[in-house]
C-alpha cells in the first residue's frame, strides 16, 4: 500500500520557488533515502506535505487519499511523525515530558513511552531530566522516541546523524532498521554515506528542486553515492 505520495508537486516559500515537479512514492515499510546536495529542496518535500512551504501545483496524497497538506500540529494524528532538523528538544522539559508531547492518544499501536524507554534504556535512566541536558546523540534518541509516540505509519527523518559520533550513528542506523522491521515507513534525508546505506532500500536523488535520479541502493556504487551528496 502506498502510504505517501508526490505527484508532480511544485511548491514555493512566497515567491520563491523551490520544488518544480517532484513526484515520488513510499510503500507501507518501506525504507526510502531522499539524498542530495545541500540547498536542492529534500526539507521543502517534508515542508510541501505539512504546509510549511505553498503548494503551487501537483498533487500530494496519504494512504491513497489525496488531500491538501497535512498541518504540522495535525500530521501526527493523520500517521506521520517528523524527527527535524536539530532535534527542537523543548527546553525546560524534562525526558519524560518531552516524550509525552509527542502522543497521539487516540492512534492505536505498540509504541508507548515503556517501549520507547526499551529501545532507548538511555531515555529511562535520564526520564527525569532534562533532555537538552543530554547529549546530542542521546537528544536524537530522544527526538525519534518522541516522534513514535504517536505510533506514525511513516516516520520522516530530516538530517538524524548531524554533529553525532560515528559510533553514534552506527547505533542510529540499526535502530532504524528495527523501526521498519516492525512495520514503520522511514523516509531518511541524510547526506552521512554509512547511515544512507544501513537504513535506504530505495533511493531518489535530488537536484536543483527536482528529481533526478531514483533505483534501489544496492545497484548504486559508493562512487555514484558520493557523487550525489558531496559538495
Amino acid at each position: 500500500m502506498t502510504l505517501l505520495e508526490l505527484d508532480n508537486v511544485y511548491s514555493a516559500y512566497g515567491s520563491a520557488r523551490v520544488l518544480h515537479g517532484v513526484s515520488l512514492k513510499i510503500e507501507r515499510g518501506e525504507r526510502v533515502a531522499l539524498i542530495g546536495r545541500n540547498g536542492v529542496g529534500k526539507t521543502t518535500v517534508v515542508n510541501s506535505c505539512i504546509g510549511a512551504a505553498r503548494l503551487t501545483q501537483g498533487a500530494i496524497s496519504f494512504m491513497g487519499r489525496k488531500q491538501n497538506p497535512i498541518r504540522a500540529y495535525n500530521a501526527a494524528r493523520s500517521g506521520i511523525s517528523i524527527v527535524p532538523q536539530g532535534r527542537r528538544i523543548v527546553p525546560g522539559l524534562t525526558v519524560r515530558e518531552n516524550l509525552i508531547l509527542g502522543s497521539a492518544p487516540d492512534r492505536p499501536g505498540p509504541w508507548n513511552m515503556e517501549a520507547v524507554f526499551d529501545m532507548y534504556p538511555i531515555l529511562r535512566e535520564r526520564a527525569d531530566g532534562l533532555g537538552t541536558a543530554m547529549s546530542g546523540g542521546q537528544q536524537q534518541m530522544l527526538a525519534i522516541g518522541r516522534a513514535l509516540m504517536s505510533n506514525p505509519d511513516l516516520l520522516i527523518l530530516d538530517e538524524p546523524s548531524e554533529g553525532l559520533a560515528p559510533v553514534i550513528v552506527d547505533e542510529l542506523g540499526e535502530s532504524l532498521v528495527r523501526l521498519a522491521e516492525q512495520g514503520t515507513a522511514i523516509l531518511l534525508i541524510e547526506q552521512n554515506f554509512g547511515l544512507i546505506r544501513a537504513v535506504g532500500d530505495r533511493y531518489y536523488v535530488m537536484s536543483k528542486g527536482t528529481v533526478v535520479d531514483q533505483g534501489r541502493l544496492a545497484d548504486l556504487s559508493n562512487e555514484e553515492l558520493k557523487s550525489h551528496v558531496s559538495v
